[in-house]
C-alpha cells in the first residue's frame, strides 16, 4: 500500500493505493473510493507555519477515520511550507506516525506540481491556491525558482491576496456597498470581526482564501473580476515573466487556478504567455 499526498495550508489530499495502481482522477471534499485505494481529505498542514502538535493531531486523525492508511508501506508527500529544514521535521511525523511505512518521501509543494505537470519534459509549473508559487523545471529538478514570499510580501495571484485584496475593495468603496453588505450578512461580519480574523486569529491566510466562493459567485461583476484579473496579472509579471521563457506554456495546480481558470486564460495571454495545463489538484493524474 502506497500514500500519496498533496498538502495546502487550507487542505490536504491524501490517496492510498494498492501496488503500483494509480488512483481515478476525481475531485472530492470528503472521502471518495478510487481504483484499488481511497481519496480523502484533511485539514490543512504547514510545517513552516504551524506548531508540530498540531500537524500530528492532523495526521493522527487521519489515521483514526481510515485505519487502512497506518498500513502504507511508503509515504510520499510534497507540501506548502515544506522548505528543506521543514521538510526534516515533517518526514519525522510521517515517520512517527505511518509507522509500517520503510520508505517517507517529503518535498515542496512546487516539486510535486511539477512532477504532476510535467513529468519529465521541461517547463513552467506554479501553484495557485491559498498560497502561490511557480518554479523552471528541467524535467528532474527545479533550476530556477521566484521566491513566493507568503502573503504579506508576496503570494500574488492567491486565495489568500485574493481575498485581502476584496475585503480592501469592498471597505475603500471601491465595490458598490451592497455587495459589501451581502458580504456581511452572508458571514455575519463587520470589520471589527476581520481585524480580529486577520490580525489576531491563527493561520489569517487560510481564513482570507476561504473567502474565494463569495468572489467567484460574483466575478461576472465588472469591479470583482477586475480584482481577480489584477491578482493574476501580479503573478505573471513578478513571478513567471523573470524566467525569461516566454515560449514556454505556463501550466498550474491549485483551487484558485481551477476556478479562475477563464480569467486566469486571459490574463496570461495579455501577458504574451502561452497558457498551458490548469489542474485542480496535482493528483488528478
Amino acid at each position: 500500500m502506497h500514500i500519496k499526498s498533496d498538502g495546502g495550508s487550507t487542505k490536504v489530499e491524501w490517496v492510498l493505493t494498492a501496488g503500483d495502481t494509480e488512483a481515478s482522477r476525481c475531485v472530492t471534499d470528503d472521502v471518495h473510493c478510487v481504483t484499488d485505494g481511497v481519496r480523502c481529505v484533511t485539514e490543512g498542514i504547514n510545517p513552516s507555519l504551524q506548531k508540530p502538535e498540531e500537524i500530528r493531531r492532523t495526521l493522527r486523525g487521519l489515521i483514526e477515520a481510515h485505519p487502512s492508511f497506518a498500513e502504507a508501506e511508503s509515504v510520499e508527500y510534497y507540501g506548502a511550507g515544506c522548505t528543506p529544514a521543514a521538510s526534516v521535521v515533517m518526514r519525522d511525523m510521517l515517520c512517527e506516525v505511518f509507522r509500517s511505512a520503510t520508505t517517507v518521501v517529503v518535498g515542496s509543494d512546487i516539486v510535486g506540481a511539477a512532477k504532476a505537470l510535467l513529468g519529465g519534459s521541461e517547463g513552467i509549473a506554479c501553484i495557485l491556491g491559498t498560497g502561490a508559487n511557480s518554479c523552471l523545471w528541467d524535467g528532474t529538478a527545479v533550476v530556477r525558482q521566484t521566491p513566493a514570499l507568503g502573503f504579506i510580501l508576496g503570494d500574488e495571484g492567491s486565495g489568500a491576496v485574493l481575498g485581502r485584496l476584496f475585503l480592501n475593495a469592498i471597505y475603500k468603496g471601491v465595490l458598490p456597498e451592497a455587495l459589501r453588505k451581502e458580504f456581511e450578512a452572508e458571514y455575519g461580519l463587520g470589520v471589527t470581526d476581520i481585524i480580529e480574523k486577520v490580525y489576531r486569529q491563527p493561520m489569517p491566510n487560510r481564513w482570507l482564501a476561504s473567502l474565494s466562493p463569495f468572489v467567484l459567485r460574483h466575478v461576472s461583476d465588472e469591479g470583482v473580476r477586475s480584482i481577480v484579473y489584477d491578482n493574476f496579472m501580479a503573478f505573471l509579471s513578478r513571478n513567471i515573466q523573470p524566467y525569461r521563457r516566454p515560449e514556454l506554456p505556463v501550466n498550474f495546480v491549485g483551487s484558485i487556478a481551477f476556478c479562475y481558470r477563464e480569467v486566469l486564460c486571459d490574463a496570461i495571454r495579455a501577458s504574451g504567455l502561452r497558457c498551458g495545463k490548469i489542474m485542480k489538484s496535482p493528483l488528478d493524474v
